[in-house]
């Protein structure tokens, strides 16, 4: 899937939530689909947050 056409899948999903529902609605749509973006960039190996937690590896 490309970048073009998961950009326009998740404009339709913040479409739909807009138009079926109020402003805040739609802003709890966009939030959870920024949650499974980074979600999915963790299983995928592109992001680390390991930084994030403060704890340093002893290596």
């Amino acid at each position: 899937m490309t970048r073009t056409t998961l950009g326009i899948l998740i404009g339709l999903a913040l479409g739909f939530a807009l138009a079926f529902g109020s402003f805040g609605q739609m802003l709890i749509v966009a939030l959870f689909a920024v949650i499974g973006f980074v979600v999915a960039k963790v299983l995928d190996g592109d992001l680390d947050l390991s930084q994030l937690s403060g704890r340093r590896d002893q290596r």
